[in-house]
């Protein structure tokens, strides 16, 4: 946390260096505590602070009523706002230097009731030393996604909730698959980072570009591979399929649950079942969950009262293993919550000649499912145990990211 001292000195002063300096040190204090987004919320009274550090929101501290106008207005400045527009919701960003760092900051500032609500995005570029591996997909999985993004043409999706980290795990795919003899553009909203050697472009319904008017412009760019933020309707479906099924390779991402939802997913969205079986690759669903501070870990055994609780919500093979749990006691380090950094948790379902069988026939999810762990799909949930059996995350954790 900011010293509280110095967050006084700079009120008490009440000039526009010192609300300057306030912002700067709101900016410093996130990135020092690896937090990745920074949320300003009016109340009736006063100015809560709050900043997302692992996926899961802290109070930070509280500023006086008074500095919330200058405040936001010194954020639209630095974003290049309209500082005199309150009634309606702005987007922008900013660089800013940190200990030498630079660390772009995404802002989003809508009208709420008690004035602008401002959330600021910390954008680090950690991407750039990101692989599979590091992400944390367990090795056979690394090799099923490897071996689809090796193949010329065809989908590779990447599903799950906003905040799962999809985006990561396409653009780590994209820097592997980055070199001088291909060409790769990316349509995106935003963009998260700028990768060099890399054509990106922005969304911008304003302007009438939207993901599907962008996609069409892209196939006359010429592109090896293409990504597509996010498919969000029945047009950007139909010619990001297409797309994949004339030459390219082309990864996206879809908001489901797991996996095997992926594939019916695109039955909803009006596309022909031939069409899902011949160009989906693998589908990638995945979360985000807390790994365990490595300075307070300690182990404990896993007592009967637990597998009990345990075998009420998990099924008994997924927890038979289990003989000792991990844990994180709390330090400085990890700031006593035990936790101190994510990795995913996930699951890669692979298309084979089975599965296409049964999308063809328009099949349920779960037949999807069954076909794919009987071909040797580790589920999220499994995943997640293996993961917590190691010492990586806790089970708590497993269980509240998969809501199993």
């Amino acid at each position: 946390m900011v010293p509280e001292t110095s967050v006084q000195s700079e009120i008490a002063r009440g000039s526009e260096a010192s609300i300057i300096n306030l912002v700067n040190s709101l900016v410093e204090h996130a990135q020092t505590a690896r937090a990745s987004d920074i949320h300003i919320d009016p109340h009736a009274n006063c100015v809560k602070v709050r900043i997302r550090v692992d996926g899961v929101l802290l109070d930070s501290y509280t500023l006086p009523k008074e500095l919330h106008a200058p405040v936001v207005s010194r954020i639209k400045v630095m974003a290049r706002l309209r500082t005199d527009e309150h009634q309606a919701a702005q987007d922008g960003r900013f660089r800013a230097e940190i200990a030498g760092n630079p660390v772009d900051i995404r802002i989003s500032i809508i009208p709420t009731y008690y004035g602008e609500n401002a959330v600021l995005r910390l954008l680090s570029d950690k991407s750039a030393q990101f692989t599979l591996e590091s992400i944390g997909f367990s090795k056979p999985d690394q090799e099923k996604i490897m071996r689809a993004a090796r193949r010329p043409h065809g989908m590779i999706l990447s599903t799950g909730p906003t905040g799962s980290g999809k985006t990561t795990t396409l653009y780590t795919l994209i820097k592997m698959l980055n070199s001088i003899d291909t060409s790769i553009v990316t349509i995106e909203d935003p963009i998260e980072y700028a990768i060099e050697g890399i054509e990106q472009i922005q969304v911008n319904p304003g302007r009438g570009l939207t993901f599907a008017d962008g996609l069409r412009s892209i196939l006359r760019q010429d592109p090896n591979i293409i990504m597509v933020g996010e498919i969000r309707d029945t047009e950007t479906a139909s010619i990001a399929v297409n797309t994949a099924l004339t030459g390219h390779l082309l990864l996206s991402t879809l908001h489901t649950n797991d996996a095997a939802t992926t594939l019916p997913r695109l039955l909803d969205m009006k596309i022909e079942p031939f069409l899902v079986a011949s160009t989906v690759n693998i589908a990638i669903a995945q979360r985000l969950v807390r790994k365990i501070c490595p300075d307070c870990k300690h182990a404990r055994e896993f007592s009967d009262a637990e597998r009990a609780s345990l075998s009420e919500t998990l099924p008994e093979k997924l927890i038979v293993g289990i003989k000792r749990v991990y844990e994180g006691k709390g330090c400085e380090e990890c700031g006593n919550t035990g936790y101190r950094g994510r990795t995913v948790i996930g699951e890669v379902l692979v298309v084979d000649d089975e599965i296409r069988e049964v999308m063809l026939r328009k099949g349920s999810a779960s037949e999807i499912k069954q076909i794919a762990v009987k071909n040797g799909m580790t589920t999220m949930v499994e995943d997640g145990i293996r993961k917590s059996i190691a010492g990586d995350t806790t089970l708590q954790e497993v269980l509240r990211v998969t809501h199993e």
